[in-house]
């Protein structure tokens, strides 16, 4: 007669279990708040923000070639001076173009000196974010006209802009045909950042640059979203092979 071989299963006791429950309770909670932020965060950008890859170095140093960048979508009565805008202007040609606005309707935008230095309403204005200082072209005066831009690039010897077009009205384009204003770049990951709000136009009646958009904090509530996701899983990963190895070892 062939013997029974009795073998034990080595259940948890009611105590582990209950121990482990309420730490069950906080990972789920943990893990559902993650993933929260990071879709909540990504979503809201998406819906918000637009990428657009710069193709030219009209705005170099402060975007290059081949940067991607995020724009807020925004209307050209949003913008003010400073501001960093992407825009299509049919007088223009078809394409989406990136420039600074640095005059609005009502301005009059001119340049001044041996250096033709740019000054708006006859104050000169302090221009760190170009590529060169010193000469930066043919002088000229214009006054914008109510509702449209004034827009340069940063490398003034290398962007065509308001100043090649000012034989149609004065180089303006419409103010509505902003499509959103630039506040990151994203691409290539050693310059990704935020765009730094210029300050050198605070002085000046009228608009000014805009402050930062959402995309800081949304983007951290995704970073944020992700990193607890990873953090909550190795830890829960790790408690269960301590509690396997107490199991096998008891």
């Amino acid at each position: 007669m062939s013997g029974v071989v009795e073998q034990t299963v080595d259940h948890p006791s009611a105590p582990a279990r209950a121990g482990r429950r309420p730490a069950a309770v906080l990972q789920g909670v943990a893990l559902a708040l993650g993933l929260v932020l990071m879709i909540g965060g990504f979503a809201l950008i998406a819906i918000d923000y637009r990428p657009y890859k710069i193709p030219t170095a009209s705005m170099h140093p402060t975007l290059r070639i081949g940067d991607t960048v995020l724009a807020r979508k925004v209307g050209g009565g949003d913008v003010g001076r400073g501001d960093v805008v992407v825009f299509r202007d049919q007088a223009w040609g078809s394409e989406l173009m990136v420039k600074r606005v640095v005059a609005v309707g009502g301005d009059t935008v001119a340049t001044t000196g041996a250096e033709h230095r740019l000054t708006v309403n006859g104050q000169p204005v302090e221009e760190p974010y170009l590529a060169t200082q010193g000469r930066q072209g043919d002088s000229f005066s214009v006054t914008v006209p109510q509702g449209r831009l004034f827009l340069l690039g940063d490398n003034r010897v290398g962007s065509l802009d308001s100043r090649t077009h000012l034989e149609v009205d004065g180089g303006t384009v419409p103010a509505d045909a902003v499509e959103a204003r630039v506040e990151a770049t994203v691409l290539p990951f050693d310059r990704t950042g935020l765009l730094d709000r210029v300050t050198d136009f605070d002085g000046f009646a009228g608009p000014k640059a805009s402050q930062p958009g959402p995309l800081g904090p949304f983007a951290f509530a995704s970073v944020a979203g992700a990193a607890l996701i990873l953090v909550t899983s190795a830890v829960g990963g790790v408690a269960g092979l301590a509690r396997r190895i107490r199991r096998r070892s008891s």
